[in-house]
């Protein structure tokens, strides 16, 4: 389906969610998800086989939204990841299943053991010696 262009798109920045806005249908989109799902490469990979798990992702925002054509969106995120086109079709899908898309993501996390939460490299800390 070649879905048209949205009636609205606003970035909600303290909640880090993305409301998008057909005329059939609306989503608030959390950054965290745009930025896991991401259509890059980068994320994708060239085929199921190859996509990264994005894990550290929890407190992401968007930092641009950029208009490609009349059928995407590139989003940059505060994380510097930018390579991504968001195509109409594609959003309105993440959208419509966003719930399933959250559960894939949560699982995927649970069996590689790995977090929603930025690591922090334990060098960078010290204790107080007082």
């Amino acid at each position: 389906m070649n879905r048209n262009a949205p009636e609205e798109i606003v970035y909600h920045k303290i909640g880090h969610t993305l409301e998008i806005a057909w005329p059939d249908a609306r989503f608030d989109l959390p950054a965290e998800l745009l930025r896991v799902y991401s259509p890059s490469a980068e994320v994708r990979g060239h085929s199921e086989q190859e996509r990264v798990l994005q894990t550290g992702k929890k407190n992401v925002g968007i930092k641009a939204i950029e208009a490609i054509g009349n059928y995407a969106i590139r989003i940059t995120f505060d994380d510097g990841h930018d390579s991504g086109i968001f195509a109409w079709d594609y959003l309105y899908e993440l959208g419509n299943n966003q719930a399933q898309h959250w559960q894939d993501y949560l699982s995927d996390l649970k069996q590689a053991n790995a977090s929603r939460l930025p690591t922090i490299p334990v060098g960078q800390w010290q204790p107080n010696k007082s």
